[in-house]
């Protein structure tokens, strides 16, 4: 079941950051802490100390200061897609912004690309790839649950301001409901993405890209292994990243106590043209990872470890090709 297709384009912001009624906006007090609404001709917001009348904000720009009648000051922006993401109503946990970040630099998601995700969860990624392929690219996601296909429309419709020229949304598995050919790029959010891997090798052209998305290191181990032994895919690439904030108050510069750990691995790995072999791979692996009757240092694919490359080519998809 298809569950958008979208006939035009989202209407363009107004010029110069001007809000309109209806526009989401994000008021913030001395604190730090963020209320969202939506603004509404003749509407009040309601704080614990005092109102602001939505009207005192419709038709100024972004980044003014407006007093509540309790004499608190907030800052008024209208929310970034990183704020978005992480406040949007949930069916499925979202791909937070540092993870979606990274799929999109390191899954080279350009704006022109054909896409499909797997995995549409709560919309949040969604957003991320809609905004990186553009109106020119296409993205189709899949997603079995159609209560959290619901969820993800509704949120991506909220943040572009109605359906997305660009985008398809089909309720159902990807191993069973994929009709797309010639694929650029597929990112899987979903339990188990090894399952699925026949297709996406299909889906993809020659040189696409496949990204997993995945949450712990038994997955993560599987998604790797599978695309090792499934002949299709160059070596893949694992890794994780973290993000940590800094203190910064005149001379105390220091990071801060809390910062955003582990959420989630990414592997990565390239398309091979059909009936290519790719060349042996030289690598050291622990003892006992391997059969005896295999070489414990020969294997198909691309070097992406830490073994000895001197005189050979960095491995596919990773930082250092």
């Amino acid at each position: 079941m298809t569950a958008s297709t979208p006939p035009a384009p989202p209407a363009p912001r107004t010029p110069h950051g001007i809000l309109r009624d209806g526009d989401q906006v994000q008021l913030t007090d001395p604190k730090g802490r963020i209320n969202t609404l939506t603004l509404q001709t003749g509407k009040q917001w309601h704080g614990h100390k005092g109102w602001i009348a939505h009207d005192e904000i419709i038709g100024r720009p972004e980044g003014i200061v407006v007093r509540s009648t309790g004499n608190i000051e907030y800052l008024v922006f209208r929310p970034l897609l990183q704020d978005f993401a992480v406040r949007m109503p949930r069916g499925a946990a979202v791909v937070y912004p540092k993870d979606a970040g990274q799929i999109v630099a390191m899954a080279d998601i350009f704006p022109g690309a054909r896409v499909v995700e797997a995995g549409a969860g709560s919309g949040a990624l969604s957003c991320f790839l809609l905004r990186a392929v553009g109106e020119h690219g296409s993205l189709s996601s899949y997603e079995r649950r159609e209560d959290f296909a619901e969820v993800a429309r509704k949120n991506v419709e909220k943040f572009f301001g109605g359906p997305h020229p660009s985008w398809k949304l089909t309720v159902g598995s990807l191993e069973d409901a994929i009709t797309e050919t010639d694929v650029d790029r597929v990112v899987l959010d979903m339990l188990a993405p090894w399952e699925c891997l026949d297709a996406v090798a299909k889906a993809l052209v020659p040189g696409g890209l496949v990204c997993a998305y995945i949450a712990t290191t038994t997955q993560m181990s599987r998604v790797v292994e599978g695309l090792r032994e499934h002949g299709c895919f160059a070596e893949p690439y694992a890794f994780e990243t973290l993000v940590r904030s800094w203190h910064v108050e005149g001379l105390a510069v220091r990071p801060d106590h809390r910062m955003v750990g582990h959420t989630g691995f990414l592997v990565t790995a390239r398309r091979l043209a059909d009936g290519v072999t790719p060349p042996l791979r030289r690598r050291r692996p622990a003892k006992g990872a391997y059969p005896e009757s295999g070489s414990p240092e020969a294997a198909r694919g691309n070097d992406n470890g830490s073994a000895d490359t001197s005189g050979q080519e960095s491995g596919f998809g990773s930082p250092q090709a």
